[in-house]
């Protein structure tokens, strides 16, 4: 399959605390897989209390910025490099969100949500906790927090809509989703099409092949994103990803200055 010019747009670096390599060789891998850009959006930092172990700290924000700003110099000409964040939306941090992105020129803001009150959901290490709660409440707590996020205005796409389904726990529903579907529809954000979920124990992409239709009949546009926390990962299944969403009459988009390029 011959790929259009294509952007990674959901990227780490190691001040993440578990992502591998330098921004540079995420740029060459880039190139070598013959992406026209690469968008990186690690991990923002978040208050003190917050998530501290997987996420680069405050003091580190400009030596990110920095970093990235010099591999944007260096592929000058040959890769579109550019900066941007996956925030996390978390009730009661907003101000904190909302002063950091003020703070510096960021091309593409992720909203995510990883935890669901003091349970990090997706973390391997507290899986266990989804054996001890009702998975449609999961689904539909999470749900109402993405919900939440998208009405912010903080953020231009929502990240792995569907999550909490990482391990193999399905939505049984699906309705909380389409719910928010229309919210993120008439607050016209973009979806992160996330590639990462083909490389999970679910073995599928988020949003799932379903949501993907319903986004698609909506008018929602996609980001392609690898959520690549090595070089190796760089653009990963992308031809599979826009195969998936041409089927649903999709399209695909890229942001920079904040502002959507079709």
């Amino acid at each position: 399959m011959t790929l259009p010019p294509l952007f990674d747009s959901h990227l780490h670096t190691p001040l993440c605390n578990h992502a591998t390599g330098h921004p540079r060789e995420y740029a060459q891998a880039a190139l070598d897989a013959g992406l026209a850009g690469l968008c990186f959006t690690d991990h923002m930092p978040m208050p003190a209390w917050y998530d501290a172990g997987w996420r680069m700290r405050l003091g580190q924000l400009a030596e990110y910025v920095d970093t990235v700003r010099g591999v944007q110099a260096e592929f000058a000409g040959r890769l579109d490099v550019r900066l941007g964040l996956e925030a996390d939306f978390h009730p009661g941090t907003e101000r904190f969100v909302e002063r950091l992105l003020a703070a510096h020129d960021w091309d593409y803001v992720i909203g995510s949500v990883h935890y669901i009150g003091a349970w990090g959901f997706d973390n391997p290490e507290y899986v266990a906790e989804y054996g001890e709660r009702d998975l449609g409440g999961i689904y539909r707590h999470y749900a109402a927090l993405v919900e939440g996020a998208a009405r912010t205005g903080l953020f231009d796409a929502i990240g792995h809509l569907d999550l909490p389904k990482k391990f193999g726990h399905r939505d049984p529903d699906g309705s909380a989703l389409r719910r928010v579907l229309d919210v993120v529809a008439g607050l016209d954000l973009a979806l992160d099409f996330n590639t990462a979920g083909w490389r999970k124990p679910v073995a599928e992409a988020y949003p799932a092949p379903e949501l993907v239709r319903e986004a698609a009949a909506r008018g929602i546009p996609f980001v392609l994103g690898s959520d690549a926390h090595a070089p190796g990962e760089v653009g990963f299944r992308f031809g599979d990803a826009l195969a998936q969403i041409a089927a649903a009459g999709g399209r695909v988009v890229t942001y920079a200055g904040r502002v959507r390029r079709e």
